[in-house]
């Protein structure tokens, strides 16, 4: 299970300095759901800022430090948390919608991308998921509702489930999941 960050977890689908991010309120109840019911949960998130020197990758992993804190009071926990560091123009390939952070966290972690989802707020969420091969939710919060009305110029994009936020999303892979075994 892969989780974007701004707009999807929490924020408000920009740019937030890591250390005033907050969780959205039910963020942690569905990272525990996925914990429970054994999924390996990945963080993988766009950091232009700090390419663009609004704060330093230090502060950005403090921020994750603080946030995975916040989360245990849910008993929830991450496996992981991919980033990609770079401003858009740096034409890295890090940088979603490639495909990097996810083949990256595939290596690290011997997954099956094909059995994996991606859950986000944003379109280059959604086209990272496609180039992968995974699953794909598009959460409303954010900015889930822009997205929506973008994917009219995406024919080719297909989403697996648009939820209302992180949560109802999770509760559908659940029982989708449990359907299927």
């Amino acid at each position: 299970m892969f989780l974007d960050r701004d707009g999807t977890i929490g924020g408000d689908g920009g740019g937030v300095h890591p250390l005033e991010f907050t969780l959205y309120e039910n963020a942690g109840k569905a990272i525990n759901l996925l914990n429970v019911n054994k999924f390996k949960v990945f963080l993988f998130t766009n950091q232009s800022w700090i390419g663009k020197g609004k704060f330093t990758e230090q502060t950005f992993l403090d921020g994750c430090k603080k946030m995975e804190k916040e989360l245990e009071n849910d008993n929830a926990l991450l496996d992981g948390i991919y980033y990609c560091p770079h401003k858009p123009e740096d034409n890295c390939k890090c940088r979603k919608p490639q495909t990097y952070l996810l083949e990256k966290a595939k290596v690290d972690n011997n997954l099956n991308l094909y059995e994996c989802y991606i859950i986000g707020d944003r379109l280059s969420d959604m086209i990272s998921a496609e180039g992968a091969g995974a699953k794909k939710i598009l959460v409303k919060t954010g900015r889930g509702l822009g997205a929506l009305n973008e994917l009219s110029f995406h024919n080719n994009l297909k989403l697996d489930y648009v939820a209302d936020d992180v949560l109802t999303a999770v509760e559908w892979i659940v029982k989708n999941v449990n359907t299927e075994k």
